[in-house]
């Protein structure tokens, strides 16, 4: 790793993956890559993505939230002197660009998590459209044509899988969405033939070939 300069001490952090309840049975000490010392941590970052211990991203949702509210109350700031098309650029710009980077990470998360981004989503309708923290924003949203937030993850997903369907998505991408098309179909002819108690039954055709 030190040859091909794959190993940065100062940048290099080590932690270990454990269910909630287990957190407490995983080991402290440090662990030894190259010839540094790691001392085990908390979260991870990967790609602008925070992994935590429990698989959880519980410290990327709130970081994202923390990054975003800040950037509402500088916008906030200035509002008074930007026009409104300048005033949604921004915060399309610092705001939702920044709750749609990799949020296909959070398909599956506590519900509780995606609120808190969605209460993100909530204040920058407000303050594009000036309204008071009382207003309710579902109008706001559908006047902005701004997805909820479960429903911006699944729109994600939905345009990663048409790029992999379509090769015109990233070629690992392709690769893993075969793979994994090949392991459900041989899972299904398994369950259907099973579904025949031994009698000799027609194979039902499976997905359309990538």
């Amino acid at each position: 790793m030190k040859a091909n300069r794959l190993h940065n001490p100062a940048k290099t952090e080590v932690f270990w993956c454990a269910s909630t309840r287990r957190q407490h049975v995983i080991p402290t000490e440090s662990v030894r890559v190259g010839d540094a010392s790691v001392s085990p941590v908390t979260a991870v970052r990967d790609l602008g993505v925070y992994i935590d211990a429990d698989v959880i991203v519980r410290t990327h949702v709130t970081n994202t939230a923390r990054a975003c509210f800040t950037a509402l109350r500088q916008i906030n700031s200035v509002r008074r002197a930007l026009p409104q098309h300048a005033l949604l650029t921004l915060v399309r710009a610092l705001v939702i660009t920044k709750l749609d980077q990799c949020n296909s990470v959070l398909v599956g998360t506590f519900g509780y998590l995606q609120d808190r981004l969605q209460s993100v989503l909530n204040a920058a309708a407000r303050l594009v459209n000036s309204r008071r923290m009382s207003k309710h924003t579902a109008p706001l949203l559908q006047e902005l044509h701004w997805l909820r937030v479960p429903v911006r993850i699944q729109f994600r997903l939905c345009v990663l899988a048409y790029h992999c369907v379509y090769d015109t998505g990233a070629q690992h991408q392709r690769i893993w969405c075969r793979q994994l098309v090949g392991q459900l179909s041989a899972t299904a002819r398994f369950l259907w033939l099973q579904r025949g108690h031994g009698t000799v039954c027609q194979h039902r055709p499976g997905p359309p070939p990538l």
